[in-house]
């Protein structure tokens, strides 16, 4: 008899704790089955996303493989609208600076990659962006604005693809002894093997001018501009001369 009064203090034990507590119990359950619900719901979006992203991707990269400049504008327009937050709408404004330079719209190439590294995409891409506005800039003869561009970035991955791009921009300006310093420090970096080319960047330090040639030529080109001068009173002294010969010839002859 004990013993089943004692089981019977156990039901209402736990019929009073789940009266008191139950409501909390099925509150938790059903947050729980909520947050797992969103969560899968959340993951299958992306994933439907990323899936759309990467179709309408392949489509632009054939239109710029093709050199399609209309439908291939629509279709990075129409990725970096939909799919912002994606890898994707980072990756077709590589592919139209790529696309713009191949029809020799280099401003426009430079405007798509300063758009990427004004952006909050991902810093792998932000780097190829940054080499590749590097380079353009370049091309527009804009050497003072690729070392402001590149100097100070020290990721080591990309280390040697922008050490050679501001040797180019060093040599460009004159800068040689500078531009020696940024190829020599890419030869002796043992991760650019594989992405720079380290042939072209002994030619390149080989056909750099001895800084006193550089020194020399400007004081020559300096020195040329007094004789330039010189010359001019010799000369004009010359016509003087004929001019009075001529005339007085012309005063004989009357």
């Amino acid at each position: 008899m004990d013993d089943l009064l004692s089981e019977k203090e156990q039901i209402e034990q736990i019929r009073s704790w789940w009266s008191e507590y139950g409501g909390y119990v099925i509150f938790g359950v059903a947050a729980g089955a909520l947050i797992l619900f969103g969560y899968n719901y959340y993951q299958s979006n992306k994933l439907e996303q990323q899936l759309q992203a990467s179709a309408l991707y392949e489509t632009l990269t054939d239109h710029v493989v093709g050199g399609d400049l209309e439908e291939a504008e629509v279709l990075a327009g129409q990725i970096g609208t939909e799919f912002a937050g994606t890898t994707y709408a980072a990756q077709s404004k590589l592919a139209m600076a790529r696309l713009y330079m191949d029809k020799n719209r280099d401003q426009d190439a430079a405007d798509v990659l300063g758009e990427i590294l004004a952006g909050q995409g991902d810093e792998a891409i932000k780097h190829i962006a940054r080499l590749r506005l590097a380079r353009v800039l370049l091309y527009q003869d804009k050497a003072d604005e690729v070392i402001e561009l590149l100097e100070g970035q020290d990721n080591p991955a990309f280390a040697s693809v922008y050490g050679e791009v501001l040797g180019d921009a060093y040599h460009a300006l004159g800068r040689i002894d500078e531009a020696q310093a940024a190829y020599q420090r890419v030869l002796m970096d043992p991760l650019s093997q594989g992405t720079v080319d380290q042939r072209l960047v002994q030619w390149k330090v080989l056909d750099l001018p001895e800084s006193d040639d550089v020194q020399d030529e400007a004081g020559t080109a300096g020195a040329e501009m007094p004789d330039e001068a010189a010359v001019a009173p010799e000369e004009a002294v010359d016509a003087d001369a004929t001019d009075e010969s001529t005339a007085t010839q012309d005063e004989g002859v009357e």
